[in-house]
């Protein structure tokens, strides 16, 4: 590989492209002069165990299902770590990496580039997209053992990085403290759609005929309170009479059947679509179509120090939106946003239906969305600080 120099990228809970931040980060290497591999998992429709997509090459491996429980979770990493671990060998041999990109979770992504580093000199950075031992508390419920050996897979990844990028603030701040990282060693990239927003045309048939059009887009696990936003629905139409809002739910994940079977049970079959994952085409226009987006990850300690893609997605659409009330949630949305201050699908329906009846409030909060989108949490901001990261990496190096 030629060019000023190549790393590569290794990221296990999503497949590119369809990883959206990851995605952005190699074209942004790649247009920078850096040579670029990524190694994911097969799933979601991303199958090939290879290609090369806008002259960037992909190695994909086999992944056990989506963790649903603990035996889950402990199967899904350890077959991807193994996937990771021959492939990592395989792009070594062809391609010749001087860095080694890890984004986690999980923070168990070191022992993968741990070899290189010590046999060939090779450079870890360190992608933080998660706080993992917020986000293991958070989906088990509680701490025991395999939390603290969380903790300690956390501390020996930030050990072994010799540069670390920061979804925001927050994350930072425990790369900081808790990582044990020097100021000058960690780069905030803030997770931002670089989308072609005026390509994107609305579709009203996706209202269904009715007023209004609620979307959410992300994830559906356990941990990510979709349940919520479904429950919230059914409260709006069973004990609001709101007969005249459409619900729209694109994403899937370990609990889109279980939403389903909510959805059915509540008999909220013709006000709220869950068509699981959806094209690029299709979810753009939905989001140029939706009245408000729906931001529903639950208030808890792992997702305060979250930046949620949806948030973002929803601001450069312009949209307005309802969230549980988290600290980088505020941040990033602002003004832009009503925020429900506990985990109620109750207050969530009820900020969902007085957002809606105003429309005053949101002409004013889709204009500071997309203002302050474009001034603060534009994609060209992040990409100048990941390659100061790369700069300081390679400049190093030499």
């Amino acid at each position: 590989m030629a060019g000023r120099g190549s790393i590569l990228i290794i990221v296990e809970n999503l497949p590119v492209p369809l990883d959206r931040r990851v995605w952005q980060e190699a074209c942004a290497l790649r247009d920078a002069g850096y040579s670029v591999a990524v190694i994911c998992p097969r799933m979601r429709g991303f199958v090939a165990p290879e290609e090369v997509l806008e002259g960037i090459h992909i190695y994909r491996h086999w992944i056990s299902d989506e963790a649903g429980g603990l035996v889950g979770f402990l199967g899904e990493y350890a077959s991807a770590l193994w996937g990771e671990l021959c492939l990592a060998w395989k792009v070594w041999w062809r391609h010749r990496p001087r860095v080694i990109h890890l984004c986690n979770p999980p923070d168990l992504l070191f022992l993968v580039a741990l070899p290189f580093r010590l046999l060939f000199g090779t450079r870890i950075l360190y992608d933080v997209h998660d706080a993992w031992p917020e986000m293991f508390e958070a989906k088990f419920g509680r701490r025991g053992l395999l939390y603290w050996a969380v903790r300690i897979a956390e501390r020996l990844t930030y050990a072994s990085a010799d540069a670390v990028l920061a979804t925001n603030q927050s994350v930072r701040g425990i790369a900081l403290a808790r990582g044990g990282k020097r100021s000058e060693e960690v780069f905030v990239v803030r997770t931002a759609p670089k989308i072609a927003v005026q390509e994107a045309l609305p579709d009203p048939s996706l209202r269904k005929g009715r007023k209004y059009l609620v979307g959410y887009v992300g994830v559906m696990g356990d941990a990510d309170g979709v349940r919520y936003l479904v429950e919230a629905a059914g409260h709006l139409v069973h004990s609001m009479g709101r007969t005249d809002i459409q619900f729209l739910l694109m994403g899937t994940g370990p609990e889109h059947a279980n939403l389903v079977a909510l959805r059915d049970r509540l008999g909220l079959q013709g006000t709220v679509d869950l068509p699981g994952r959806v094209s690029n085409e299709f979810l753009f226009s939905a989001l140029q179509t939706i009245d408000i987006g729906a931001s529903c990850d639950p208030i808890n300690p792992y997702n305060h120090h979250c930046t949620m893609n949806k948030v973002l997605e929803y601001m450069v659409f312009g949209k307005p939106q309802v969230l549980f009330d988290l600290e980088e949630g505020r941040y990033s949305a602002g003004d832009a946003a009503v925020y429900v201050s506990e985990n109620s699908p109750i207050k969530l329906a009820e900020a969902i239906a007085s957002l809606l009846d105003d429309t005053s409030a949101r002409e004013r909060m889709g204009r500071l969305a997309l203002e302050r989108f474009r001034t603060e949490l534009n994609w060209d901001r992040s990409v100048e600080s990941l390659l100061r990261a790369y700069g300081r990496l390679f400049g190093a190096h030499y």
